[in-house]
């Protein structure tokens, strides 16, 4: 068992760059106000980061779902049982994963994730920790549509997306990521996810404003990586990470600040900040409750269970891939 076969779903240009990021980026840095989606976070510097900001004191969403995970695992079981193929939207957290692993008693296991050094290192960790599960990495962006690996096609399968990393996409796209995996995954699958919930600002800007730097380094490596894969020339050192909490969209957003007027260009093409201007390169929105359950319903899956006495808030979130119906 073990790692049983990689498998690749980017396409990349001649010079191995996805196409996609090149893509995202000069529309990003075209428009206004700048944007850049943060699924480009993660190259293998970038998930090493995340890794990192995932055990600091202030970043509580991990601490949170991980107790959630611990000490309600005898019930997530209980309610998932054993036997599906467990497909992780991300390349597995070296800290969750396992104890999800370990309560159910999977047939086999299937992350997904774009960075695909990262992707692989992961997996063979956990071929080692799980010598009898049969793994199948899958290198492919999960915002998108994924094939699965044939292996799987007959088991019964559970969507694993924990880290409330559904909080990174605007309302629309998290519909539409969810709906994707409904399809991908099935009729009677089942999706355990994580949601953060709504808290008081001090919390929610702590923890993604480090004072050790750590989130400021993952928000810079974006730029890092623009520079290396395409070509660019931005003077990172003319830029500083802010998070704020926008109560409106409900949402912490993070952003790479001009801390003066600047030229740079990104594959030869020329591009112009002004000082103050931002890149904005993540959303972070919190649910409460109800919303959370709302998304889930519109996505096409049904909540079954909740799991959600974490100090501070958050919740896990089981759901079903139920029939549409017009009406209840």
């Amino acid at each position: 068992m073990g790692v049983v076969r990689n498998l690749r779903q980017v396409a990349a240009d001649d010079a191995g760059v996805d196409i996609a990021f090149r893509a995202d980026v000069h529309a990003g840095l075209s428009q206004q106000p700048k944007a850049i989606p943060a699924r480009w976070f993660y190259d293998a510097t970038g998930s090493a980061l995340f890794e990192d900001i995932t055990a600091l004191p202030e970043y509580y969403p991990t601490r949170s779902e991980t107790d959630l995970l611990t000490r309600h695992a005898a019930d997530i079981a209980a309610a998932i049982g054993p036997g599906r193929a467990v497909v992780e939207l991300g390349s597995g957290s070296s800290t969750k994963t396992p104890l999800l692993l370990d309560a159910i008693a999977p047939a086999a296991y299937v992350p997904v994730d774009i960075s695909g050094d990262f992707l692989r290192g992961s997996a063979e960790a956990l071929a080692a920790r799980f010598p009898g599960l049969s793994i199948y990495p899958v290198e492919a962006d999960f915002t998108q549509r994924v094939t699965m690996p044939d292996e799987i096609a007959d088991l019964p399968k559970l969507g694993f997306f924990p880290g409330s990393t559904i909080g990174n996409m605007v309302a629309r796209t998290a519909v539409d990521l969810l709906r994707n995996w409904r399809c991908a995954l099935g009729e009677g699958s089942l999706l355990l996810i994580g949601i953060d919930r709504i808290k008081d600002v001090a919390t929610l800007e702590l923890a993604y404003d480090d004072p050790a730097g750590v989130t400021a380094a993952f928000n810079l490596n974006l730029l890092e990586r623009i520079n290396r894969e395409l070509g660019g020339d931005i003077p990172i050192e003319n830029f500083t990470h802010r998070a704020i909490w926008d109560d409106v969209h409900a949402r912490i957003e993070m952003h790479l600040v001009a801390a003066c007027d600047m030229d740079f260009t990104v594959d030869g093409r020329a591009y112009h900040m002004a000082a103050g201007e931002t890149i904005h390169s993540e959303n972070s929105h919190k649910y409460g409750a109800r919303d959370a359950n709302l998304l889930l319903r519109a996505s096409g899956w049904t909540p079954i269970a909740t799991w959600d006495d974490a100090d501070p808030a958050f919740a896990l979130i089981l759901a079903e891939a139920t029939a549409f119906r017009s009406a209840p």
